[in-house]
């Protein structure tokens, strides 16, 4: 089986956004101990007039492939009056070409019932339209289920965790449209 490279001209063409800035720390041996990773938020594309444009940028940091994956969220552009909570996943490709509505569904590599798959972030309460926040994940930077080159989604409402009550709620929460998403990509450790 062949594997694919893809250049940054490659990605361009394709509408994939990649954002690789640097490399993973090395010990001394060279093996890798820790891995910062991050994607810059920015509006869909495709969304509808009225609907807030958000903005910012989310930190990965894990040092290593048994630790946990640390996930700092710096999101700005929410309104400033409102405490309506906002649900963000990983989703399934770091595809932009369709704005956020390309990236495809939550990443589940275990094909299990939402909110128990790794993608799900759960519910950010923003404050004065601002969301920094860090939580810690079972998510990885490492081996086969990384999720470097995938994407994070902000969608416009509350997931529901599963709890709606119907077939939608079990694959996505039901948290409604989305307004903002980055692709994954290797960050410079020193920035």
């Amino acid at each position: 089986m062949k594997t694919l490279c893809f250049s940054p001209l490659m990605a361009l063409l394709f509408g994939c956004h990649l954002y690789f800035c640097g490399s993973a720390f090395a010990s001394k041996d060279g093996n890798s101990r820790s891995l910062p990773a991050m994607c810059w938020m920015q509006p869909n594309t495709q969304i509808v007039s009225g609907m807030p444009r958000v903005y910012g940028q989310i930190l990965f940091k894990q040092t290593g492939p048994n630790e946990k994956l640390n996930v700092t969220f710096r999101v700005y552009g929410l309104p400033v009056d409102s405490k309506q909570p906002r649900a963000m996943h990983i989703h399934e490709y770091g595809d932009l070409s369709n704005g956020c509505n390309s990236t495809g569904g939550h990443y589940n590599p275990f094909r299990i019932n939402h909110p128990e798959h790794p993608g799900d972030f759960g519910n950010f309460v923003p404050n004065n339209g601002t969301i920094r926040q860090s939580q810690y994940s079972n998510l990885t930077l490492f081996g086969k289920l990384s999720i470097f080159g995938r994407s994070v989604v902000i969608h416009e409402g509350e997931d529901d965790l599963g709890r709606g009550g119907n077939a939608t709620s079990l694959l996505n929460g039901n948290a409604g449209r989305r307004l903002a998403c980055c692709v994954i990509g290797l960050c410079n450790p020193r920035n």
